[in-house]
Order: C-alpha cells, then sequence, then structure tokens
C-alpha cells in the first residue's frame, strides 16, 4: 500500500485542479483517466485513498468502488457533476466514504480527503443495487447538498426533520428517504397531523378498539400499525396538540403504544420522517412544542430551500413538469420559449415548487400554441392575491378610465371569463364537461367561451 491519493476522472482540467490542490497540501498523488487504468495500477499497489468520478468511459466509477469494498481496498470518496438523490444514495450504500458535487470548492475537497485518511478505511459494505428514479429534481447547490444528506442518511434508521417552506417538497425528501434504506420493501404510510381534527388524530396514529367511543364498531388500526417496519412521514408536525405530543414522545421513547380504548400494549418498528413548515425552535421558545419531542424528531435535518432560493432550477424543473402534464392528461406536447423560461426564473413563487407545478399543468391544457410564449404566462398564472380581488379591479379601472382607455367593460368580461375559464380547467385537470359543472354553466357554453378567447389571443 502507498502513501498516495488516486484521483479517477476522465476530465483533465478536474484531475488537474485537484491533484494540485492536494500536492499543495502536502499529499503525494496519482492520476488516472478511466476505470481499466485503475485495475491496472492496483495489480501493483494499493492508494491511501481513491477519489473517483461516477461517469467516466467504460465501466462507471460506482462498479470500481463496489470492486474495491469487496476486496477490502479504501477509503473512496466519489465524486460527481450528476448529483441526484438515486446516484449519491448508491455512492454511500456501496461504502462510499463521502461524496463531492462537482463543481466543488477546492479547500472543502482537500479538508475532506484529510478527514477521511483520518477517520481511516471504511468497513466493506454491499455493492449498489439499482435505485429508483426519484421526483427530486435539481441542480442547484442547495439542492445538491439535499441530495447528498439523503444519501447518507438514507441507511440509516435515524429520525429526520425536514424543513421547510409550503410546496418545497418534503414528502418527496420522506419518499427518497424511505426508497433509499433497508425498509423500502416495508409500507410507507403518511398523515398530515395539521388536516386531522385535533379529537380524531390519537385514533389516526395509535387506533382504536371497538367501543372506545361513539361510532367506533370494529378494531381500527392507526398509521403506527400500518407502517409496521416501514416509515411513517408525520407532515406539519408542529401543528400537532401538546396533549398528543406526550403521547407521541413515550412511543419514540419506547416503542410502544396502546391502541384508544385497548389493553393491549403493541410494540412497533418504525422509523419517523417528519416535516413542518415552522420554526420549530421558537415553538419550543413560545410553548408551542415539547422540546424533548424536538429532539427525538430532529436527529438530522434536512432543511428545503425555497424556490426563489434556486432559481437557477426553475427552467429544468418547468421543462420536467411540462412534459408530464401532456403525458399524464394525453396531450400533445408543448416545449416552453427561451423567453417564456427565463420569465418564469424570474418570478418568486410563493408556492413554491408546488405552485410552479399547477402552472405547467395549466398551460399544457390553456396555451394556444405548441411553443409557451412570455405572453402566455401573464393570463395563465396563478400570482398570489392579498385582500379583495375587487381591489385590484377597482385600481385598474380607475387607471384605464384615467387614461382614456375604450371598452374597458367589455375587456374586463373577457378577461374575467378567461380567468374562471383557466381555473376551472385547471382544478378539474382539463376535463372540460367537470369544470363547466363547477362553474355552474353548460359545457357547449365553456368551449364556446375557451374557443373565443384562444382565438384572441391569437
Amino acid at each position: 500500500m502507498t502513501d498516495e491519493i488516486w484521483i479517477a476522472d476522465d476530465d483533465r482540467s478536474v484531475r488537474f485542479v485537484l491533484a494540485a490542490a492536494l500536492r499543495d497540501a502536502g499529499l503525494a498523488v496519482r492520476e488516472f483517466d478511466a476505470v481499466d487504468a485503475v485495475r491496472s495500477a492496483l495489480r501493483k499497489s494499493r492508494p491511501a485513498l481513491l477519489v473517483t468520478d461516477v461517469r467516466m468511459p467504460g465501466d462507471s466509477g460506482l462498479v470500481l468502488l463496489g470492486e474495491l469494498k469487496a476486496q477490502g481496498i479504501g477509503p473512496v470518496i466519489v465524486m460527481s457533476a450528476f448529483t441526484d438523490v438515486a446516484t449519491t444514495a448508491a455512492a454511500y450504500r456501496a461504502g462510499a466514504a463521502d461524496y463531492l458535487a462537482k463543481p466543488f470548492d477546492l479547500d472543502q475537497a482537500v479538508a475532506t480527503v484529510r478527514r477521511v485518511l483520518a477517520d481511516g478505511a471504511q468497513a466493506a459494505a454491499p455493492a449498489a443495487a439499482a435505485s429508483p428514479t426519484h421526483a427530486l429534481l435539481g441542480e442547484s447547490a442547495q439542492m445538491r447538498e439535499v441530495f447528498r444528506l439523503i444519501g447518507r442518511v438514507a441507511a440509516s434508521d435515524l429520525n429526520v426533520l425536514v424543513t421547510g417552506e409550503t410546496g418545497t417538497g418534503k414528502e418527496l425528501v420522506a419518499h427518497a428517504l424511505h426508497e433509499e434504506s433497508a425498509r423500502r420493501g416495508q409500507p410507507f404510510v403518511a398523515l398530515n397531523t395539521a388536516a386531522i381534527p385535533s379529537e380524531l388524530l390519537e385514533s389516526e396514529l395509535f387506533g382504536h378498539e371497538a367501543g372506545a367511543f361513539t361510532g367506533a364498531q370494529r378494531r381500527v388500526a392507526g398509521r403506527f400499525e400500518q407502517a409496521e417496519g416501514g416509515t411513517l412521514f408525520l407532515d406539519e408536525i408542529g401543528d400537532m396538540p401538546l396533549a398528543l405530543q406526550t403521547r407521541l414522545l413515550r412511543v419514540l421513547a419506547g416503542g410502544e403504544f396502546y391502541r384508544v380504548g385497548g389493553r393491549e400494549l403493541i410494540r412497533c418498528n418504525v422509523r419517523i420522517v417528519a416535516a413542518t413548515h415552522q420554526d420549530l425552535d421558537a415553538c419550543v421558545a413560545s410553548g408551542q412544542f415539547r422540546a424533548d419531542l424536538k429532539h427525538r424528531l430532529d436527529v438530522v435535518r434536512i432543511a428545503l430551500p425555497s424556490l426563489r432560493e434556486r432559481r437557477g432550477d426553475i427552467p429544468l424543473l418547468a421543462q420536467h413538469f411540462l412534459a408530464a402534464a401532456a403525458q399524464e392528461l394525453k396531450l400533445p406536447p408543448k416545449r416552453f420559449a427561451r423567453a417564456a423560461l427565463k420569465a418564469l426564473a424570474q418570478r418568486d413563487f410563493p408556492g413554491n415548487v408546488r405552485e410552479l407545478e399547477n402552472l405547467c399543468r395549466r398551460l399544457a391544457v390553456i396555451a394556444p400554441g405548441a411553443e409557451i410564449l412570455a405572453t402566455d404566462l401573464g393570463a395563465s398564472s396563478s400570482q398570489g392575491v392579498t385582500g379583495d380581488w375587487s381591489d385590484a379591479l377597482r385600481a385598474w379601472a380607475a387607471q384605464a378610465l384615467a387614461d382614456g382607455e375604450a371598452e374597458i367593460h367589455a375587456r374586463a368580461r373577457e378577461t374575467l371569463d378567461r380567468v374562471l375559464l383557466e381555473a376551472a380547467l385547471a382544478a378539474r385537470a382539463g376535463h372540460r364537461q367537470n369544470a363547466a359543472a363547477a362553474l355552474g354553466v353548460g359545457r357547449n357554453t365553456l368551449t364556446r367561451k375557451l374557443g373565443a378567447s384562444r382565438q384572441r389571443k391569437r
């Protein structure tokens, strides 16, 4: 075994700058451009540590990682420009000591190499299995860090707290943690604690016996029993009543509970992933949330960025959602014009990824052409309205009258009809008859008005 750091990457520029940084730090470095070259070198010597890219000509870095771990050679740091949940999790499952997302900070990379060397060789781990495709998308630095955290903690049984604004994809993170864990063959059960009345939430979580309360005619298993062996996702945990927080804490501490009205002690083996859009530290300080329960849930925290904090991901997400909506609704495919993508990236999206997805679904249905223009976004987007919407109408009318514009009544009626039609179609997944019923108009009326609106757009 040598004291060399081996770098395997087909990109010469990456090898050069990383090797130079490591040499400047006093480390011996050897460079390789392919997996086969590393295999040949292994016949004569072994490295102190290998840093390998994932995608290279021939076999991938993950294949090499599996081979090295099977031979007890390591540790290995994996790096890739194609950072996603599946790749990151596969690297950690295969035994990677750490993961560097390209482009990486050189000081961080050197510090990672030094830490891994100090930690010593990692224990061998089984080769990576095929990973599922996840709905989490993003190429920003913030999302790369999210993917790295998911990959690192998924294989453990640690409880995870996912934080972030509404619509950022907290349940998608919980799904990814489950699918990349050893529990993936067992149930994934989700419960939005804010959506259940407080008097029913205890029964939803722990189940109840027949006769436990009025209307309880039979035994019902709760979410803990349904999730046995798997993962229980508790969304909006910050809204849980204090009395129920106490009972949840006892379950997390002892791994056992009673059904409502029951005397049989039930043991459970469930991993908890909780999520909230609230500041739990502030809730604890105000007495709305138990500090001891927070510590039980907040073993590992994954903070999701808002969409406005990762605007560079908006074009990628928008094109993905538009294609998915067309496929789901069986509509002709559409594409965004470059100006439209630029306009989308400048929006704040207070509803985050969920708002962007809903916008793309509407555009898939109502945009008149195969190419979505920037002008289509204004007519189809749902900008958050504060206060009475008539205030905005009143302000518009006052300005139009002051400017001497003509036929403002007809224009206002036309806009009102169009907005209502588009909103109803979006809410009913493009189904015209259901949209017409929701508005209280006939299907022919809706079709006629929609056709007239599209003609005026052209």
